[in-house]
Parts: structure tokens; sequence; C-alpha cells
């Protein structure tokens, strides 16, 4: 251990540096953490959150992909709280050795290749998170439950209807316990609706000996879900289930993201409740004045972040900061990312707009959709700094940029 730090019982590694390919245009310059959502946070807001909120003031942030908006807006942590002589936040990108370097080569490597950053504050155990979901969790109560079972290792787990279930990672107990005895990566035919959320605690003593071992098998894909979990449960260690009953939701795909921010205006249906004094998500302010609705314009069911703008009509919308809403413009169940311009009589309807981007005058981008399922929506996008010319048409499930 550094002479430097004093050891923490549980320190948190939050991993980064995807690149989020199925958001297609959004990320074609940050990593996926790093995407503005619900008006004024970012992603990666909730699990920094979600850290301070329960008690834990160290962690790693992993980054890899695209990682210089992502590194200029955790800054130091203040916003979290996190600017601390002992523990705090660190950015951890991959690094050269002595002898050799290269990139992360899956999520057991890249945890590997910190051992040592975990080891200088010499932890009992280790939180595991990845940085593109949307949630509000209590790793505190998890880790009691970890201690409780003296577990090895501890996984959240969130039952899904069984017929989504295949498209998770489900984990399959003992009888009536907790206990973990099958993991299936996205099986065909799951025997269990219990879906892994990619949240886990390790005993670090343990956890540290496997990941050696992965790292020495030239045949590993040094994948968690794809061998340090099976390779654990192989060996009949004491892998358990935390059961988490709240909001929770990957945005990895253009529809899932569009449905969390329409979440956050239904969030007595959906559970994603900001307004919430106990466990507030914090986020870095861009400090703009207010936002300002002039004479012309008209606000129905939507969020409106500082700085912005509105001149025409905003329905069931998100709208973040510093963004402009021309007079006649016309904006319905769309997110509207920082800086963007909605020009004069433009019409934006089911669509996301990437900040920075114009909507030229006249324009039409998306369309009314009724019939679409849920995780189906066809969500038009508009790159980030993109502009559209006077009186284009963008149709729906279209993506510019």
């Amino acid at each position: 251990m550094s002479i430097n730090s004093k050891k923490k019982e549980c320190l948190a590694m939050l991993l980064a540096g995807g690149q989020g390919t199925r958001l297609g245009v959004l990320t074609n310059e940050v990593a996926k953490p790093a995407v503005p959502f619900g008006a004024k946070y970012r992603i990666i807001d909730f699990p920094l959150s979600n850290c301070v909120n329960s008690g834990i003031d160290t962690i790693g942030v992993l980054t890899q992909y695209r990682p210089f908006e992502l590194h200029q807006y955790i800054g130091n942590g203040q916003p979290w709280d996190l600017d601390r002589l002992n523990g705090g936040i660190y950015i951890l990108p991959p690094f050269m050795r002595a002898s050799s370097g290269e990139w992360y080569k899956g999520t057991a490597n890249a945890i590997y290749q910190n051992i040592d950053f975990i080891d200088n504050y010499d932890p009992e155990y280790v939180v595991l998170l990845s940085g593109d979901h949307i949630y509000k969790m209590d790793y505190a109560d998890m880790l009691r439950e970890h201690k409780a079972n003296r577990a090895d290792c501890t996984i959240a787990v969130l039952e899904v209807p069984m017929e989504e279930a295949s498209r998770f990672g489900i984990l399959n107990l003992k009888g009536n316990t907790n206990q973990i005895v099958e993991f299936e990566e996205k099986p065909k035919n799951p025997k269990s609706n219990k879906a892994s959320m990619g949240i886990y605690i390790f005993t670090w003593e343990v956890l540290r000996r496997y990941l050696i071992a992965d790292e020495a098998n030239p045949a590993s894909e040094n994948d968690f879900g794809k061998n340090i979990i099976p390779n654990m449960l192989n060996d009949k260690q004491r892998m358990f289930a935390y059961k988490f009953q709240g909001y929770w939701k990957d945005v990895g795909t253009i529809s899932s993201l569009w449905e969390a921010n329409m979440d956050i205006l239904n969030n007595r249906e959906s559970g994603l409740n900001l307004d919430d004094d106990k466990w507030k998500i914090y986020a870095r302010n861009m400090a703009e004045p207010p936002h300002y609705v002039s004479p012309t314009g008209k606000v129905q069911h939507s969020l409106i972040s500082e700085g912005t703008v509105v001149h025409g009509t905003v329905k069931d919308s998100v709208i973040s900061h510093s963004v402009t809403i021309g007079k006649g413009a016309y904006v319905e169940g769309s997110i509207i990312m920082p800086g963007a311009v909605i020009e004069e009589g433009a019409d934006v309807r089911y669509s996301i707009i990437g900040w920075g981007a114009k909507i030229g005058k006249n324009a039409m981008v998306g369309e009314t959709l009724d019939q679409c399922r849920p995780g189906e929506w066809k969500i038009s996008v508009i790159a980030p700094k993109y502009e559209l010319t006077e009186g284009a048409t963008v149709g729906a499930n279209e993506m510019i940029g």
C-alpha cells in the first residue's frame, strides 16, 4: 500500500471506455458515458452519484475510446464531492509499462491492468460498474448482503419478463435461495428471468487471484461474463444474487436512450424520479442563466434546462441547456441536446437532435409514432454539430450526419 493512501474497505471501478456503436452518430466523437441525458446530465452522472450516495469515495474510471470529452467533464470530481486528498476520483486510461503496453482487451483485462491501483488502497471489496446504465442503487445495501453471505462475488439482478430473458445474461439460483449455481449468456431457452445488471461486488483477494489466472490463459477473452464468472462458478466459489427492485435501463441503443429520457417525464409510471432529495443525481453545472419562454412560446409536459430560449411550441420533450427554439417551430416527443438550434417554422417529432446541431427553417425531422412497441421506436437522429438545410425533410428512423 502506498504511504500516501489509507486503506479503504471498498472502492469502485467504473468501466467507461465503451464506443457505443449502436448509438451511431451520437458516439462518433465521444464515449457513450459522456452522452448528454435528461436535459442536464451525462450518462456517467448516475453511477458516479450512486457511489457517492452509497458512501464510496474512491472510484477508478477506466476510459479508452474517445476519452477527451469524458475527462474534461469529470475534471477533479468536484461536482460529485470527489476532489479529495485521500481517495476521490481517478481517470485510468490504458498505459505503457516498462516491457509492454496495450489497449484494454476486455472487461477483465481492464481491471487486471489496474491491479496496482486497487492494491494501493488495499480494499477488502471492489464494486465493478458500467458507465452506461441509468438507475439509482444503494451499493451499501448490496455490500451488506455480500458480507452476510460471506460471498466471493455478488451480482445485482433484475427480474425481466420471461419473453425478454433471452436478451440478457441469466442467473439460475439454488432452490429458494439467492445462491447462484449457473450463468447463461443470452440463452435461447432461459431457465429463469433473473437478469444480470452488470453490477458486481467481489471480495478483492479472490478476484485478484482469478484476474491473474485469466490473464495467463491465452485462450481467454478476458471478459467477466464469458470467463471470470463461469470460472468462479466452476470452482464452486460462493456466489450470490442481489435482487434489485427499481428503475434500471441500459441506454446502449437509440431506442432505449430515447425511452429513458421519456421515462423522466413519466416518472410516476416508470419509477425514474430525479426529484429526490434523499438520492440526488449530481452533475457538472453549466452556469447558464434561467430558461426563458417568450410570449409566442408554449411548453407542455416537458423538461427545459437552463440557458434555453423557447419562442415556439414544445410538447412531451426533454430540452437541454443553451438550446434555441425559434418562433413557429414545433417540437414533440423529442430530445434536444445542448446548444442545438431549431430555427423558425421547423417541425421536430420523435427525434434526437445532437448537441450543437442546427435544424434549418421549415425543415421537418421525424414523424409522430403511435404503433411502436417499447424498444422498437423509430427515432430520427441528427448528428452533433450537423446543420440541416432550410426546408429539408428527414423521415422516421433516419440517422443523418
